[in-house]
Parts: structure tokens; C-alpha cells; sequence
């Protein structure tokens, strides 16, 4: 079972995502893709942490997202992994500027043979106005289309505002 859940910041995704887990009664393994450059994002990471149950294991894993989810995928396991954006920054980011198809590519192929549970958290970006930069007009088409992709595969696909989850596919 695939879930995607997409919203804007402070939708409610994470949340969302963290009680599907939470009440899929199977053992929860929490993929992070933050990195923590900054203090602001160390307050970000360190909320999440308290807010998620200390039993649940914790991988953090900014680049190789479709290598963790070979290596820990298992029946009677849940992968929840929180976010996509931020993992499609880090790629952008990096030195080598083919990671990121490379990378989007391993994923989308991993995904049809995992065994288990995974639920996916990103941020949807392209609601707003066409951003200036050259830099940022690519984040927002590139996360469009990995979510178009990842939209297909999955089985079920939600969007959170203010906390409230809309189906878009699935039950």
C-alpha cells in the first residue's frame, strides 16, 4: 500500500501521515530528508522528533531515498517518509546535476516491488504564482512532476489544508 499526502506548509500532512502510521498497527520506520544547515531547521527537526513516538525508528537520509527504502521495506513494516520536497532540494543542490533524475528515477522504479506499507509526505508547491528565479521555477516543476509520477503509483493520494485531509484517489 502506497499513500501520498500533499499540502501546503503547516497543512496537517506530516500529522496526518504520523496517525496513518501510527494506525497501521505495524512497526514504523521514519525516513527524514531534512538536513539541519541551519537553526531554524534544527527547531523544525526537533519538533517533529517530539511529536513522533520514541519507538518508531529513525533514518535520516537527505540523497539515496530509493536505497533506504530497498534495504528497510518489509511485510508487517510501515516506511514513513517525510519529505519529498525537501529531498528533491537536496538533490538539486548537490555538485552533480544529474543526481536528481538519477535519483527520481531509482525511486519510481523501487516503488513497484516494495513490500510493507509506505506513506509519503511532500509539499505541494504549484499553487501559487510562477516563482522569478531560475533556481526556484525548476523546484516547483520538478516536485510537480515527481508528484504526478508518484500520484500514479500510489494507491491512495490525499490533500491536506488546515488540517483536513481531501482524498484525491483511493478510499
Amino acid at each position: 500500500m502506497i499513500d501520498l499526502i500533499l499540502g501546503g506548509a503547516r497543512s496537517g500532512k506530516s500529522r496526518l501521515a504520523e496517525r496513518l502510521a501510527s494506525a497501521s498497527g505495524l512497526e514504523v520506520t521514519y525516513v527524514a530528508t531534512s538536513q539541519p544547515l541551519d537553526d531554524e531547521m534544527r527547531e523544525r527537526i526537533c519538533h517533529h522528533q517530539e511529536q513522533r513516538p520514541a519507538h518508531w525508528r529513525l533514518i535520516e537520509e537527505p540523497l539515496e531515498l530509493a536505497r533506504v527504502l530497498r534495504e528497510q521495506a518489509a511485510p508487517g513494516r510501515c516506511l514513513l517518509v517525510d519529505c519529498l520536497t525537501l529531498w528533491v532540494t537536496n538533490l538539486l543542490l548537490d555538485d552533480n546535476p544529474q543526481r536528481l533524475d538519477d535519483e527520481r528515477q531509482q525511486l519510481l522504479e523501487t516503488l513497484d516491488n516494495l513490500p510493507g506499507r509506505l506513506i509519503m509526505v511532500s509539499n505541494e508547491t504549484g499553487l501559487g504564482v510562477v516563482p522569478l528565479g531560475e533556481l526556484s521555477r525548476r523546484y516547483v516543476d520538478e516536485a510537480g512532476w515527481l508528484h504526478q509520477e508518484l500520484a500514479r503509483r500510489a494507491d491512495r493520494v490525499q490533500f491536506c489544508v488546515a488540517g483536513l485531509p481531501m482524498v484525491l484517489k483511493g478510499n
